[in-house]
């Protein structure tokens, strides 16, 4: 199939933004997904229908079969969404769930700590994205529903502790692909001399977004700065309505799920524990296994770089779903609560499966536009003042991910293009060039409707995805318009000592705008 190159052309844009702009107007997720593929097929194949279906047809049998083989990252991330959909399920049937918000209602006093609680637990989660959204929301969701949190600020909890978090640990999945990504890259331009670990943690206060977003976050919950769409929510959370019940009931979240009265607070940390020790373990134990093919040494981070994190997700969940299904039979709850538990479980799972296979389909026909190659020429193509790359490289790779969908694919194109700028101008801001596009991809991504983190933080929120989407944007705006002021005093001072400090005025005014705005309405 000969397929048109968009490499060069604006129009490589048109898709993604066709499927992101009609699902924030409409919010009918699927369908603006659909209409985005289908705008991508017919432009690949210049508008011929037949080979555009049949374009379509190959990308979706992708998601299952590609190159002769099962396509096992996207069938192990599916089967860990089922899995854990049933332990949730589980463990709300057992009466567990229940169990725990009255264990928690004694210790949490207020909406604040709920909230705090969340935070903390999305900061200490931090092995993957994936697994800091869906586990964090599982175990917070009693708590925050309790104390009266919307859904749509629970998402925007998870998410803002999810690729931030992830993006400054270097123990990580994240941490260690960029380790991986960077060493080749610094490598190659003669900066094999340091140490490609301590490189990355020089990196880290430079990574303005992911700062400057948590710290947001924390403001957000301890002050209560609830504007834009996000307000809205909050105040229909405080008369019972934690999300929008005129859309059905959201992905993630079980109707009419019977519950025992037997339930207790082991039933909930028991399986969750045993879930994060059984994916620690895989996650390690299939690194290690890949470091030996390699003949190469073992080492922690390693071992987290070359890990298989989908099928490590998908055992660890089995575990976990091993110990909620013998607790359930110890409690001798009924067969019949665990056969309708198990089926609602798995079944509240699969509006979040169908947004991210179209994701995934459309994110391969992005890929086919090549609408990152045509972000990343714009980058070196005309006469960019030096002291202006920093704030650019971070604002294309914020759009990059947005319009992709991916930060790890941003990270893949923009990174070695900032290299590349950054020795033929000045080689000592190498570092800082990186880091804006590692900031300005986790900006991207935290936007992005199409985005993976974004549809799994929705799903463990259990909230509608656009609601989350709307409600988050106005605070990822302010960090990354934080985030482009300090680029720019990086760049004309090269100091980070000064960028910093710049930065941290504007957050500081910020905030007390968003508060003087927030109390005009509370």
């Amino acid at each position: 199939m000969n397929l048109i190159t968009y490499s060069d052309s604006a129009l490589s844009l048109l898709p993604p933004l066709v499927a992101i702009i009609l699902a924030i107007l409409t919010r009918h997720v699927l369908l603006s997904l659909g209409l985005g593929i289908l705008a991508g097929a017919l432009l690949l194949n210049d508008f011929a229908v037949l080979a555009s279906g049949e374009f379509v047809a190959q990308s979706v049998s992708g998601l299952v079969w590609s190159d002769g083989a099962l396509n096992s990252w996207n069938l192990y991330i599916i089967g860990f969404l089922i899995v854990l959909g049933m332990i949730t399920a589980l463990i709300t049937v057992s009466g567990s769930a229940r169990a725990f918000a009255e264990w928690a209602r004694l210790r949490i006093r207020s909406k604040r700590d709920a909230k705090l609680l969340t935070i903390f637990l999305g900061c200490v989660v931090f092995i993957d994205d994936y697994f800091n959204s869906l586990v964090v929301g599982a175990i917070s969701r009693p708590i925050t529903d309790r104390y009266h949190v919307s859904r749509a600020k629970l998402a925007y909890i998870l998410d803002s502790t999810a690729a931030p978090v992830c993006v400054l640990s270097p123990i990580s999945s994240w941490g260690a692909y960029i380790i991986a990504l960077i060493g080749g890259i610094l490598t190659a331009h003669g900066f094999a001399g340091s140490g490609h670990l301590s490189l990355f943690v020089q990196m880290i206060p430079m990574n303005f977004y992911a700062i400057f977003a948590l710290l947001l976050l924390l403001c957000v919950t301890m002050f209560g700065l609830d504007v834009g769409p996000m307000r809205k929510h909050e105040m229909n959370a405080k008369k019972g309505e934690l999300f929008d019940e005129s859309k059905g009931t959201p992905p993630g979240a079980s109707a009419d799920l019977p519950e025992a009265d037997t339930g207790s607070v082991l039933g909930l940390f028991l399986p969750i524990l045993m879930l994060v020790l059984g994916t620690c373990y895989f996650m390690v134990a299939s690194g290690a296994s890949a470091l030996e093919a390699a003949n190469l040494e073992f080492s922690l981070l390693g071992a987290f770089e070359k890990t298989d994190v989908s099928s490590s997700l998908f055992f660890g969940a089995l575990i976990g779903f091993a110990v909620t299904l013998i607790l359930s039979l110890v409690q001798k709850i009924e067969l019949k609560m665990i056969v309708t538990g198990l089926t609602l479980g798995a079944r509240s799972m699969l509006p979040a499966i169908y947004i991210l296979l179209f994701a995934w389909t459309i994110a391969a026909v992005i890929g086919q536009l090549e609408t990152g190659k045509y972000m990343a020429s714009l980058a070196t193509s005309g006469d960019i003042p030096f002291a202006l790359l920093p704030a650019v490289l971070f604002i294309l790779a914020g759009i990059t991910a947005f319009s992709t969908g991916t930060s790890w694919g941003t990270f893949g194109i923009m990174l070695p293009i900032a290299a590349d700028m950054a020795m033929g101008s000045d080689s000592t801001m190498m570092l800082p060039m990186l880091s804006a596009v590692l900031a300005g991809a986790v900006f991207g991504d935290h936007c992005s409707p199409i985005s993976d983190t974004t549809i799994l933080s929705s799903t463990g929120a259990s909230c509608h995805h656009i609601d989350h989407v709307v409600t988050q944007l106005p605070y990822a705006l302010i960090a990354a318009m934080i985030s482009l002021i300090g680029y720019l005093v990086l760049g004309f001072s090269q100091s980070l000592l000064y960028s910093l400090a710049a930065a941290s005025g504007l957050f500081v005014i910020s905030v007390f705008i968003l508060k003087i705005k927030a109390n005009r309405y509370f």
